[in-house]
């Protein structure tokens, strides 16, 4: 028997495959453009991962560290370098939460909004978490992404 959906469901929007292909190869033109061998993930909007794809040369530590970049942007719709900024100057949000398994809190992790909504989130290490910003906010902009 099948009950009236009323407010006991939602509509969720996500990242299609043709999108995750399209940010894929738009993170590895803006990696090679900077001569940086990455790791770039990227996740749905329920922070499950869809894509994952490691450029020669990318050190074997970042492969765990793109994906939590992405993760934890998806977790919490934010960019992951914003997280370092809401916990700071808070000391026991600061101290407790580096604790959270997964959680990144440098950058290199965004969300991908559409229409208001998140949608899904990249990752990408590489480089120093300024350099990896850079690759991913080139990317967002080729595929038409506000950063």
């Amino acid at each position: 028997m099948s009950a009236p959906a009323g407010g006991r469901t939602r509509d969720v929007r996500t990242l299609s495959q043709e999108g995750t292909e399209e940010l894929v190869t738009a993170v590895v033109t803006a990696a090679d453009r900077a001569a940086l061998p990455v790791c770039v993930a990227v996740y749905d909007a329920s922070a499950s991962l869809l894509a994952f794809l490691r450029m020669d040369g990318a050190p074997p530590l970042t492969i765990g560290i793109a994906q939590d970049k992405a993760y934890s942007s998806a977790a919490f719709g934010a960019p992951t370098h914003q997280l370092h900024e809401l916990i700071k100057d808070d000391e026991p949000l600061r101290l407790g939460i580096v604790h959270t398994p997964r959680l990144v809190t440098f950058g290199g992790g965004y969300p991908l909004v559409c229409d208001g909504r998140v949608v899904g989130a990249v990752g990408v290490s590489g480089g120093h978490y300024t350099q990896d910003m850079a690759v991913v906010e080139e990317a967002l902009k080729a595929c038409g992404y506000t950063v």
